[in-house]
């Protein structure tokens, strides 16, 4: 008997990550500071969950159950709840509202920020390490730590604030966007596959195909948002990329030109699954959701 659609099931798996991670962070220890309220702050916060909605989706797409993917899991949503953190300080894109709510710095200060940030980077390395097998803790580990430094996430912010006040051409903004955004969410389809050293190099080139393109077209979307959206509908505020003259693909090329290059990256990202045998539908329902967005 074929199990539920994907999508059917999502919403258990939100679930899912949701208490991993809330079981995990009130374990802190009570040090007398703010720092652990101030991590629990920044994650347990309503995030959508996306990045480790497509760990759960590309392992199983892999033929893995999700109690081997808890922890990747959960280590890619504490990377990305440490990176909104620190992207969110004055020093970077001086962001006061963030799913919602009052960014980190705001609600408890810069200082405390910049600890929580940096300690939900190392407590995702120290529950990958946890929670895998030893061989594939450190493959897993490679694939985050390239996502987060100078060719990944790091990288891309140096170039979002360098090309500030910028007209940077097509390919130089694309390039910031695979690092910037692109890499962690590359970081999420791929985690599952250190579980799956066995996987043809043709699978994981269509894993890493689908994963670029997906990527690439999120942060086009989230262009678009920045522009188009209500603060009140994505949780943040709108328009702070054109007060910072951000480059950004709407105003550089249109917003016309943007919906046209999400098309093109929706199509090449559908392209790439079916390079990929088995099931794959999780991965399609993702794409869509990342690339078509309201929020």
């Amino acid at each position: 008997m074929s199990s539920p659609p994907f999508s059917a099931r999502a919403n258990a798996l939100v679930q899912r990550i949701e208490h991993w991670l809330e079981h995990r962070l009130s374990a802190l220890p009570d040090d007398r500071t703010r720092l652990p309220e101030a991590m629990r702050y920044a994650t347990l916060n309503g995030g959508k969950r996306l990045r480790p909605l497509l760990v759960y989706a590309s392992g199983e797409a892999l033929g893995l159950t999700p109690d081997r993917l808890d922890g990747a899991a959960a280590a890619v949503e504490l990377i990305h709840c440490y990176s909104l953190v620190h992207d969110d300080l004055p020093a970077m894109d001086d962001d006061s509202l963030r799913r919602g709510q009052p960014t980190t710095h705001i609600a408890f200060d810069e200082a405390t920020a910049i600890l929580a940030g940096d300690a939900l980077q190392a407590l995702a390395f120290e529950v990958l390490a946890e929670t895998s097998e030893p061989a594939a803790a450190c493959r897993m580990s490679l694939e985050l730590t390239r996502a987060c430094g100078a060719a990944g996430m790091a990288g891309g912010q140096a170039l979002d604030l360098q090309f500030e006040r910028q007209q940077p051409e097509r390919a130089a903004i694309e390039s910031m966007y695979a690092k910037k955004t692109g890499a962690l969410i590359h970081a999420a389809v791929m985690l599952p596959a250190a579980l799956r050293p066995d996987l043809p190099d043709d699978h994981r080139r269509a894993l890493s195909d689908f994963a670029h393109a997906a990527g690439l077209g999120f942060q086009i979307r989230d262009d678009l948002l920045e522009i188009e959206g209500d603060t009140q509908v994505i949780g943040k505020s709108s328009h702070s990329d054109q007060v910072r003259q951000k480059a950004s693909w709407p105003a550089l090329f249109g917003a016309g030109e943007a919906r046209a290059r999400i098309d093109e990256l929706t199509l090449e990202s559908r392209h790439a699954l079916e390079r990929l045998p088995g099931d794959h539908d999780g991965l399609c329902w993702l794409a869509e959701r990342l690339l078509r967005r309201q929020h």
